[in-house]
């Protein structure tokens, strides 16, 4: 994965809602990657672990051949159980209550990507920086579909957080009409969870996206 630069660009999340299953989740996260995407999480609250091992699996096979990096959404057990398939290319995301981070580095080894929720607070960034985070995830900076109640940020929380030194995740409404505000504000990699899932041709999508950070017209 060295040659991959996970750390600039489209940031696709999955969402069971939009993707309820297997055939939809994987056609639909091949046409985002196909896009151009710097990473891909597969999100699933569920239960059924079953399901979730299937689809975490192909998805990170998927993933694989796209020479992309697959996070696993707050599920340690999960990742470490796809990377001692051999899935180098998994990492991990971490919400507030979701681990330990300092206990998943050292499970997962100095070498997988691990994210770190860090909603508004400088103070959770800076945790997290000190536990081994590969990236420091901020928001929600507009209105999302995905999370309507989570508490808001302010967009110049993106440049303070420049003196951890590590990359720079905008989360919570980003689409069209805003990732090139984020982006100005200090964000290096945009999560997306509609703005990539909720249509047709989700190929088209990404591309555009990636031409709107690039600075060009939509």
């Amino acid at each position: 994965m060295n040659h991959h630069d996970w750390t600039h660009g489209v940031y696709a999340i999955t969402d069971a809602g939009l993707l309820p299953d297997d055939a939809r989740l994987i056609a639909c996260c091949e046409q985002a990657l196909r896009g151009g995407l710097a990473l891909l999480q597969y999100r699933d609250k569920s239960t059924d672990d079953a399901k979730r091992w299937r689809q975490a699996r192909e998805l990170a096979t998927l993933c694989r051949d796209h020479q992309v990096p697959l996070i696993v959404n707050d599920d340690t057990e999960l990742a470490l159980r796809l990377r001692r398939e051999g899935y180098d290319n998994v990492g991990l995301h971490l919400g507030q209550d979701d681990g330990d981070l300092t206990e998943a580095r050292r499970r997962l080894g100095a070498e997988a990507i691990i994210g770190a929720t860090c909603h508004g607070r400088l103070e959770l960034a800076e945790r997290a920086a000190r536990q081994g985070a590969s990236y420091l995830a901020f928001g929600r900076f507009f209105v999302s579909s995905t999370k309507p109640s989570a508490p808001p940020a302010e967009l110049s929380l993106l440049g303070e957080a420049a003196v951890f030194g590590l990359p720079r995740v905008a989360i919570g409404g980003i689409g069209r009409d805003n990732i090139q505000l984020a982006r100005r504000a200090g964000a290096e990699l945009l999560a997306c969870v509609h703005a990539v899932f909720g249509g047709e041709d989700i190929e088209a999508r990404v591309r555009t996206l990636n031409r709107l950070l690039a600075g060009e017209a939509g």
